[in-house]
């Protein structure tokens, strides 16, 4: 006799005594239903049972299981056992959820109004109430109350402009106009500034298993590599990007250089007829409606080449909806996921190197030009510029023109 047996003989044994010839088939059966395979035949070994008795008791507890729901077998009568501590506790639950529930988050006198909401702080709270409770009676009771840990969502764009759809349309119109008389648009940003040096990049990528790129524990700066803050010109009609990658301040005179080297690489190749071009950009930052450098370096932009620059700001709190964050920086981010950018090169290659299966294409480039910050535009010189405001919220629909003859 195996071990296997000798158990089974044993337990059997002990409950000799208390079984009747049903019973007694129904925990030869339960012990063969455990075993599986080839349990029938080692079941009747061990208690000298038939493997017949032992295949009727098995078909009559499947038989049980199915007649019976699982919600209505008792051992106890009903209202037997130890009572619930909601049901002996009826104030438990109520100031459960006057712990947890969103109107605390205002009240000063809340106990746990600055605290962790855990279920351990919760259950040491309640208990502080007079509550004789758990952290696993807690989580229990919240699950029942219909609560359940969540994130917080980005729903909410910030104040809503009243014409901030019609601004939307202003701008599809304007895109429209100029794409029809073959006239350049392109959409610009600056992507969000990168750590270089050896440090963590979000994302994973394909190594030997065990042998992940090694990369530095925290994500301070490196003093000698410094920062990289890409900014991008994404050409809607050519489905092509360029992006210059500064190593100083993002600053509108960056932008603007930006652009300027955009046009100056592939911009008068590819639109040599053009007499004006349409500017997409957002309403804040280095490129900002409000900002008297970007409109000051456009102004020379326009005399050196002779184009009539039109700028139309996305609406406040819109950023995300700029063309060039899902038709150029997305793509960006994915190429590089993973990836360290242990250095401007890496960055520059990385950047140069995304593509898509709709055919985009991106040249880069290393800006190493320095942009002093705080430089201001004054009254006089703000005088001096050729800019006409659009007769549709003129602070964020204007042309800059040439100082040209005949312009």
């Amino acid at each position: 006799m195996d071990a296997r047996e000798q158990d089974i003989k044993q337990r059997f044994d002990r409950l000799a005594g208390e079984l009747n010839e049903r019973t007694r088939r129904l925990v030869a059966a339960s012990e063969a239903m455990t075993i599986g395979w080839g349990g029938i035949s080692l079941v009747s070994r061990a208690t000298g049972l038939s493997r017949k008795a032992i295949r009727q008791g098995i078909k009559e507890l499947k038989e049980q299981a199915e007649e019976t729901p699982k919600s209505k077998r008792r051992i106890r009568c009903a209202g037997g056992g130890r009572k619930k501590t909601v049901s002996k506790d009826q104030h438990l639950c109520e100031d459960l959820e006057r712990l947890v529930e969103p109107v605390t988050r205002g009240d000063p006198e809340s106990p746990l109004r600055w605290t962790c909401k855990s279920v351990r702080k919760l259950a040491e709270e309640l208990v502080h109430q007079g509550h004789q409770v758990s952290h696993q009676l807690v989580s229990e009771l919240l699950h029942d109350l219909g609560y359940s840990l969540q994130a917080n969502r980005k729903t909410r764009e910030g104040g809503s402009q009243p014409d901030r759809n019609a601004q939307f349309e202003h701008i599809n119109c304007l895109s429209q106009a100029f794409l029809s008389e073959r006239e350049p648009v392109i959409s610009v940003d600056a992507k969000k500034k990168e750590l270089v040096g050896d440090l963590k990049n979000a994302g994973r990528e394909w190594h030997p298993q065990g042998e992940p790129e090694q990369v530095r524990v925290y994500d301070f700066p490196v003093p000698e590599l410094g920062r990289a803050t890409p900014y991008g010109v994404y050409d809607v009609a050519q489905n092509a990007g360029w992006v210059n990658v500064g190593i100083d301040h993002d600053t509108a005179a960056f932008a603007v250089e930006s652009i300027r080297r955009w046009w100056t690489a592939t911009g008068q190749q590819d639109y040599p007829q053009a007499s004006k071009l349409l500017i997409c950009a957002d309403g804040g930052g280095s490129n900002g409606s409000r900002m008297r450098l970007w409109k000051w370096e456009l102004q020379r932009l326009a005399d050196e080449t002779g184009l009539a620059l039109t700028v139309s700001h996305l609406p406040p709190g819109t950023s995300k909806w700029n063309k060039i964050e899902h038709r150029l920086f997305a793509f960006i981010s994915q190429n590089w996921r993973g990836k360290p950018l242990i250095s401007s090169e890496v960055i520059i290659r990385l950047i140069a190197a995304t593509t898509t299966s709709k055919g985009l294409t991106v040249q880069c480039q290393l800006d190493r030009n320095e942009y002093p910050s705080g430089r201001k535009i004054s009254d006089e010189e703000m005088a001096m510029l050729r800019i006409q405001r659009d007769d549709f919220h003129g602070e964020w629909n204007y042309t800059i023109l040439p100082h040209r003859p005949g312009v």
